[in-house]
């Protein structure tokens, strides 16, 4: 298949109907390939699937068990291609709050752009998410970063995300799993966006 190659990563499988709030979860699988094209063409089912890369995040609780729950969650509903490694990042924008861990995964879809962020939002509220301050302390966060080669720009919704190329700890994790994925706007890589980004916030790739 055009496109395909191996990626060794992480991923959860999903274990009951409800996500969990703590604790880590058992029986853990990837499937271990991924796709580049970003639309498939199911003949089966004349569904067009599209690769969505997501971007995922938590700084309070059991960062990974939170981060392993929302990816046992977006399996449920759309196909895991990816997942790249944890990343410990500093926290932007709000500095006085714990440290998040991070990571990008690529998922194939046949949801449209807002549903897709529907289903986030929806992970997102049952693992018990509270918006207290914006940029604050989150025990999950997961943002669609890219949808195939979509441009959106619509109320609540921006696609690419309007601030990724900004952003070491969505880049650092993008170019592990998908570095010559192209920004559909910036028409730049995810490596080149990754090289163009100043020095500053603080990434440590977790063994």
């Amino acid at each position: 298949m055009k496109g395909l190659r191996r990626h060794s990563g992480r991923s959860a499988g999903f274990q009951s109907s409800r996500f969990p709030r703590s604790g880590k979860i058992e029986n853990v699988s990837f499937p271990g390939q991924f796709v580049l094209d970003s639309r498939v063409i199911h003949r089966d089912t004349n569904l067009v699937r599209v690769t969505a890369y997501l971007s995922l995040g938590s700084n309070l609780g059991d960062r990974e068990a939170n981060l392993r729950a929302a990816l046992a969650g977006l399996e449920v509903n759309a196909r895991l291609l990816a997942l790249s490694s944890f990343y410990e990042t500093q926290p932007v924008h709000v500095l006085d709050q714990p440290w998040f861990l991070n990571c990008a995964a690529a998922i194939e879809t046949d949801k449209t752009p807002r549903e897709l962020l529907q289903l986030a939002l929806d992970i997102e509220t049952a693992m018990g998410r509270l918006r207290k301050r914006e940029k604050g302390a989150r025990n999950i966060d997961i943002d669609v970063v890219l949808f195939g080669d979509c441009v959106v720009d619509e109320p609540g919704l921006k696609i690419p995300h309007p601030a990724m190329d900004q952003r070491r700890f969505v880049l650092e994790p993008l170019v592990e799993i998908a570095p010559q994925v192209r920004h559909p706007v910036l028409r730049k890589t995810m490596r080149e966006l990754l090289a163009a980004l100043a020095e500053g916030q603080t990434v440590r790739r977790l063994p």
